[in-house]
């Protein structure tokens, strides 16, 4: 018993650094490397990874018409998701990044509530909606309210833009025709997400007089370490979570991450750590904590999963 408790925490301990590093690892990564590029490559080489993986240990693969829901999930959370996350972290701070994209959880609980026969927020909820929108609105509002952080406009909208694709996402993934594994369904996923960013990324001209020669060490390395540890050691360790430790002790990476990827991002990078962060911080994560709690006496297998989609 000592044993596997011990292994639960290494397990939940690897996924809040390793998660919650993913944001520094995407700032390296796009020093030198266009956005939506180093997203496509890493999700390309990670979902091959996986599918491969999982179909040679026996998984069945998707069916016809599971690959249009996995394509379909992969653009709105990938393309829409990670990509605007890259894409807006060449202007912002990781840790401010992490921080907002930690929101999702709240642009969840107002999709569902305004999608058909979709579930209403309690009163409780809707105060939790309330103070963690101001919080964000600390954190990104006018220089006098977020300690003159001067934040890019385009790269918040970016990110408030990929809470909510994740958020619509997530609400169809909850309906949709996917592979029974886990695992092969985020391969599947990845595998066309990173075909979509890749379409993007040469729509977008990413590639004019881009040249492989000019990337940057680090940002190879931030690469590289996004593909490893953020889409597959830190996958593989939260799949095993799910079957070996409690669902609700599995959740709290998701409040765990932002605070991890603020540090990180000071500590590395020496991005602003201001009081009004570190405030407008614990308001978020605070008003996600109190939305679960309120919205369900336990977090549910299928809520984790479709956060952790976000954090892959």
């Amino acid at each position: 018993m000592e044993k596997m408790k011990t292994k639960i925490w290494i397990a939940l301990l690897a996924l809040y650094i390793v998660w919650g590093s993913t944001y520094l690892a995407i700032r390296f990564a796009v020093e030198t490397i266009p956005p939506f590029m180093s997203a496509g490559l890493r999700f390309l080489v990670s979902g091959a990874v996986l599918l491969i993986w999982r179909r040679m240990a026996g998984d069945a693969m998707p069916t016809r018409n599971q690959w249009k829901s996995v394509a379909i999930i992969g653009t709105l959370l990938l393309l829409g998701g990670n990509g605007l996350v890259s894409w807006a972290e060449q202007t912002i701070p990781s840790g401010v990044a992490a921080l907002i994209i930690g929101a999702v959880p709240m642009f969840l609980v107002v999709a569902e509530a305004l999608r058909p026969n979709g579930v209403k927020p309690t009163w409780r909820v809707i105060v939790g909606l309330l103070i963690g929108f101001s919080g964000i609105y600390l954190l990104v509002g006018p220089s006098e309210f977020s300690g003159n952080m001067n934040l890019n406009p385009l790269g918040v909208t970016a990110l408030l833009i990929a809470c909510l694709l994740w958020a619509i996402g997530s609400i169809y993934s909850k309906s949709a025709d996917l592979p029974k594994s886990a695992l092969m369904m985020t391969g599947a996923e990845m595998l066309m997400g990173s075909l979509s960013l890749m379409v993007v990324s040469i729509v977008t001209g990413e590639l004019k007089g881009f040249s492989f020669a000019q990337v940057s060490s680090s940002s190879w390395l931030g690469l590289a370490y996004l593909i490893t540890f953020g889409s597959m050691i830190g996958f593989v360790s939260y799949a095993w979570l799910l079957q070996n430790a409690p669902i609700s002790l599995v959740a709290t990476y998701a409040y765990v991450n932002p605070v991890v990827a603020v540090f990180l991002g000071y500590l590395f990078l020496r991005e602003p750590l201001t009081l009004w962060t570190l405030i407008a911080a614990g308001i978020i994560i605070g008003s996600v904590v109190f939305i679960n709690s309120a919205r369900q006496p336990k977090v549910g297998k299928e809520a984790v999963q479709l956060v952790a989609e976000s954090e892959s």
